[in-house]
């Protein structure tokens, strides 16, 4: 078998990473060598490979649903927004420079076509199957002559298409026929049918609508996905991020202890590798949210300043929004406040930065003995080390170089009091270290709260990746879909006019 598969949408959040992921868990069940492929994605999300490139977490994640290691192929070109306009360029994992999005649209992207369908080739020779993800729309008719993530892999490598419609929003029978309408013959020749994400309520209802929308466009539908809470995996697009409902919903546990622990994360501009809090919003008792005013950290046990894209840019925000003072005020207090990458950095002295920003010297915080310096070279590790006498696993990934000059060491940064401050994202994941560290909160909070002795948030990844497996095992028709990834699109599928424009 050398199959392979491309997941569109007919819009941005319609469930692509999650079904990609669900194919990939169902197929790997089934004893399939099989790896994920997303050409481009854009996201302030991101993940360190083994070899040391950074690539999308969502890509990371769907690795993991395959049981493979993440690799710079699964994602040869990320872009991270520095802004409305603009984002650097990540190319097989390394950081090429920052474009404009004319820049990017107006040429370089196409450019890169040969590049990601060599990493498409390269993955395929070493698979069974390859699922691709794609991005947005495949019928955003403007980006089309440019596009290296839809129709472009999609022509380029010969795969067909599944596109996936959101039901919950609406409108899904008037967005599957225009996405096709909206192709290119040779692109309508690829879209072999539909996939329905998110129903709710009796599918003998729809099945008249899926009659109807097959024999408009002779194109079958190949399963409808029921609503199913907690199903995200770690989202992708940098600049849709909702400050208010980033973390997963699970199932509510009682804490154990008598307390539960209040944790408030700073919403700051460009936040990247949100990420970092879902696990300890796994943990019973514990309550995250995201915040944007000081007096919602009043009653905060802890307060999380987390990565950013723009150190400066989140320094400036918390201060105009008067949370620089009320974090300065918890710090003197001896109440918990943790900095992660870009939140560390910013909780130190000083910063100059050259590179990010271009804003030359700035004053930090100054709650952490910490210069900051950004170099052009990005570091990107997979550290391993310990601190409060627990093995802890991370990554790192930072223009800004630290300079520790005093305090406690604390992974590769330090503590001072009840301020912590560190580059390694991915932390929190290891359980024993996030058991002891909420301990210490608990205890400066003073709240009798007992973090749960049997969490394990990798087991918990797996028993959400193995839902998203059982979610297109039971309500896809996998004989359909096994076939599509073998075979390829059926032949002589109709061309649905008017098709794209000239």
């Amino acid at each position: 078998m050398n199959g392979g598969l491309l997941v569109a949408g007919t819009t941005s959040d319609a469930g692509k990473s999650v079904v990609t992921a669900g194919i990939c868990r169902w197929l790997v069940r089934q004893g399939v060598k099989v790896a994920p492929f997303k050409a481009q994605n854009m996201s302030l999300n991101s993940f360190v490979t083994r070899e040391g490139a950074e690539i999308g977490r969502a890509q990371a994640m769907q690795a993991q649903a395959c049981r493979v290691e993440p690799t710079a192929h699964m994602n040869p070109v990320l872009l991270k927004p520095g802004g409305e306009r603009s984002s650097q360029v990540v190319l097989l994992g390394r950081p090429v420079g920052e474009m404009s999005a004319r820049g990017y649209h107006g040429g370089r992207q196409e450019r890169l076509l040969g590049t990601v369908l060599d990493s498409l080739a390269e993955l395929r020779a070493s698979h069974d199957a390859v699922i691709c993800e794609g991005a947005g729309s495949p019928a955003e008719i403007n980006l089309r002559r440019t596009d290296i993530v839809n129709m472009g892999i999609a022509r380029g490598a010969g795969l067909p298409v599944l596109v996936v419609g959101d039901i919950d929003r609406g409108g899904v029978f008037a967005s599957f026929f225009g996405t096709v309408a909206l192709l290119a013959p040779e692109d309508q020749a690829l879209v072999a049918g539909f996939l329905v994400n998110k129903f709710r309520g009796d599918v003998s209802l729809l099945e008249p609508g899926l009659e109807m929308l097959h024999g408009l466009t002779g194109r079958r539908t190949y399963g409808v996905l029921p609503f199913r809470h907690g199903l995200g995996i770690d989202e992708e697009d940098g600049l849709r991020v909702s400050l208010r409902g980033t973390v997963r919903e699970s199932v509510v546990a009682p804490p154990v202890g008598e307390d539960v622990l209040r944790i408030a994360v700073c919403a700051v501009p460009l936040m990247s590798n949100f990420t970092d809090v879902d696990a300890l919003a796994a943990e019973p008792g514990v309550v995250v949210r995201f915040v944007d005013r000081p007096e919602e950290l009043a009653d905060a046990d802890l307060v999380i300043v987390p990565g950013t894209r723009g150190t400066v840019r989140a320094l400036q925000w918390l201060r105009e929004r008067g949370l620089a003072d009320a974090i300065a005020r918890r710090a003197a207090e001896q109440r918990p406040v943790l900095g992660i990458c870009g939140g560390f950095q910013l909780l130190g002295e000083h910063i100059e930065d050259d590179v990010e920003s271009r804003a030359g010297h700035v004053d930090g915080l100054g709650l952490l003995p910490v210069r900051v310096r950004f170099d052009r070279e990005k570091t990107l590790t997979r550290p391993v080390g310990e601190a409060l006498g627990e093995r802890v696993e991370g990554y790192e990934i930072h223009h800004g170089v630290a300079e520790v000059v005093a305090g406690e060491p604390f992974l590769d940064g330090c503590r001072v009091g009840q301020t912590w401050g560190t580059h390694w994202h991915g932390s929190l994941e290891s359980d024993g270290f996030r058991r002891a560290f909420l301990r210490e909160v608990a205890a400066a909070a003073g709240r009798r709260f007992v973090p749960a002795p049997d969490t394990s948030f990798a087991a918990l990844r797996e028993e959400q990746l193995d839902r998203l497996g059982d979610l297109i095992e039971h309500h896809a028709d996998t004989d359909a879909l096994w076939r599509l990834i073998e075979s390829g699109a059926p032949q002589g599928l109709p061309f649905i006019p008017p098709g794209a424009p000239a």
